[in-house]
């Protein structure tokens, strides 16, 4: 089994095949979509490659097949300072499975000198540092299924002072294996698999109870996140219509660096 999210395409393939570590929460045929997204933001900055991913939105219209699937990606507008792509996500029966759309643009070439943000310095107190933080289990240890996921050795969890795996509003560090084996990630996607995970951990009840899966994923990133620590201050939202939302703050170790919103649909679980 590789030691990343996706095994190594074959010479000339341009089918992704997934691994273990790949496979959601709610059914053994599906994907987690953190990782997926990550394929999606290679894809894209690969079509633009002189400027900066900032923003990814992923509409997911079917769930992602573990089976495998292709990427297909086009440049709707190329701009000097702003440009857009478009990404669908095909399974291996020819389906669209999910769309996306990405915002570049590019940075200037002038430091601006700009004030901090009021209150920031207390917020990133909150979080801390990666290596002051806890070892901790993944918010989500028992899956539908039983079979290896996302939740397994592929990541690490540490939290801050007073945070744990526990339900509701969560502060925490995450760790993942790669897209693939043999690559180093953009940062961009890198984070991807971390901002996915809103839903788990600001959840407000756990799989047994209530299925939280989301219908989308929207990633902005002000500023490239560095390091292989990545952190998240988690909230979730939840209705009694079945409709909800988790709204993320992404970090690395210097600070924030971008947000990450998640569209849930609600159901509660009675098997």
């Amino acid at each position: 089994m590789t030691d990343a999210f996706f095994e190594a395409q074959a010479t000339g393939s341009d089918w992704y095949t997934p691994s273990e570590h790949c496979r959601g929460p709610w059914h053994e045929d599906h994907c987690h979509a953190g990782p997926p997204t990550g394929l999606l933001a290679r894809a894209m900055e690969q079509c633009l490659p002189e400027q900066q991913l900032t923003r990814i939105t992923v509409a997911l219209t079917r769930p992602i097949p573990f089976a495998g699937f292709r990427i297909d990606t086009s440049i709707i507008r190329q701009g000097r300072t702003v440009s857009r792509v478009e990404a669908t996500l095909i399974s291996r029966e020819g389906k669209p499975v999910l769309s996306a759309d990405g915002l570049f643009m590019t940075p200037s070439n002038h430091k601006l000198k700009l004030p901090a943000a009021p209150g920031s310095h207390h917020t990133d107190s909150l979080m801390g540092s990666p290596d002051e933080a806890a070892p901790g289990a993944f918010p989500i240890q028992h899956t539908l299924h039983g079979l290896p996921a996302f939740n397994g050795r592929g990541v690490q969890t540490r939290y801050p002072s007073g945070e744990n795996a526990g339900p509701g509003r969560t502060r925490a560090w995450l760790k993942t294996v790669p897209l693939f084996e043999a690559e180093t990630p953009s940062a961009f996607q890198a984070i991807c698999p971390l901002a996915d995970c809103g839903n788990a951990f600001g959840r407000l009840a756990d799989p047994q109870d209530a299925t939280f899966m989301n219908t989308d994923l929207t990633v902005l990133l002000h500023r490239a996140p560095q390091g292989q620590w990545l952190g998240t201050d988690s909230t979730c939202h939840w209705e009694p219509n079945g409709i909800g939302m988790s709204d993320s703050q992404l970090y690395d170790e210097h600070g924030p660096v971008g947000r990450a919103l998640q569209t849930l649909l609600i159901q509660p679980n009675h098997s």
